[in-house]
């Protein structure tokens, strides 16, 4: 059952009338505050529903811009002087139903006046109102939420409640080994998720620890880190170990020399000119 009834008219201020609602329903509980186009489920007859939630809200949020007195029905007819206006129909009934009835006057909105008032709504003038400008909207919006609190006591509490079951809430997720979450110096990427996978080409299967440098699907000799180099070719069944070797395959020389002394590779009693020239 709704604690509040916000009325507005669509042609004037529906977007203020969201912003209100939208905030009370925060702070109070979306199931305490009314408005037709949230509340009323498809299907349903609105003319029951929309005098039901009046006579039944605690307090009526009459949102006006300053479209509101002025706005006219299809026959040109001013639309606060025919009796089945629906916006002058929900503040009559909650006037009738013993509701506290607010004013909430939106941007340039002026304070109504008993006289521009047809006689049935002449009391919504004496009503004290609030104002809600857009430039100052949080600070508005949450006076209007402290009035509410202050003078409907079930209102308070049902802040009180559900503040109570949000902290609740936070502190059951904050105690919750499942999603505690802590990345310090991370060099790479990080990824959170319930399930990854991983793909790759000439894949090295699932790997935990360091595993140093991995090159995926290379072509062509490589060498990383330190140390001798091996080289394998599979088809041919050859395999290069050591300081240095020479391999010819297919028109192709393929030289290798490592750290061994000149004359160990030139031989004793022989200049490395003579060497270099077989060598071509």
């Amino acid at each position: 059952m709704p604690d509040i009834f916000v009325n507005y008219r669509t042609t004037d201020e529906d977007t203020g009338a969201t912003l209100i609602e939208r905030e009370l329903s925060r702070r109070f509980g979306s199931e305490r505050v009314f408005r037709a186009s949230k509340s009323i489920k498809v299907g349903r007859r609105f003319p029951q529903e929309l005098l039901t939630a009046v006579r039944r809200s605690s307090v009526l949020i009459a949102v006006i811009g300053d479209r509101w007195a002025d706005a006219r029905t299809a026959g040109g007819r001013r639309a606060l002087d025919d009796p089945e206006d629906w916006t002058r129909r929900e503040i009559v009934e909650a006037f009738e139903s013993g509701a506290l009835v607010v004013p909430v006057l939106i941007g340039r909105a002026t304070r109504l006046e008993r006289r521009n008032l047809p006689a049935e709504l002449e009391e919504l003038a004496d009503c004290q109102y609030r104002r809600l400008d857009t430039r100052n909207a949080d600070a508005d919006l949450a006076r209007i939420g402290d009035d509410l609190a202050e003078a409907l006591p079930q209102l308070a509490e049902a802040q009180r409640q559900l503040g109570e079951e949000r902290r609740q809430l936070g502190k059951g997720e904050a105690d919750s080994p499942g999603i505690r979450n802590r990345v310090g110096r991370v060099d790479g990427t990080v990824v959170q998720a319930r399930d990854y996978t991983h793909r790759q080409n000439g894949g090295i299967g699932n790997v935990g620890g360091d595993i140093g440098t991995f090159i995926n699907t290379a072509n062509g000799p490589l060498h990383t880190g330190s140390g001798e180099q091996r080289n394998e070719i599979r088809n041919g069944g050859v395999q290069f170990t050591g300081d240095g070797a020479n391999y010819l395959e297919h028109g192709t020389v393929n030289q290798d020399f490592g750290g061994r002394r000149e004359s160990e590779v030139c031989g004793e009693g022989e200049d490395r000119r003579g060497h270099e020239g077989r060598q071509r």
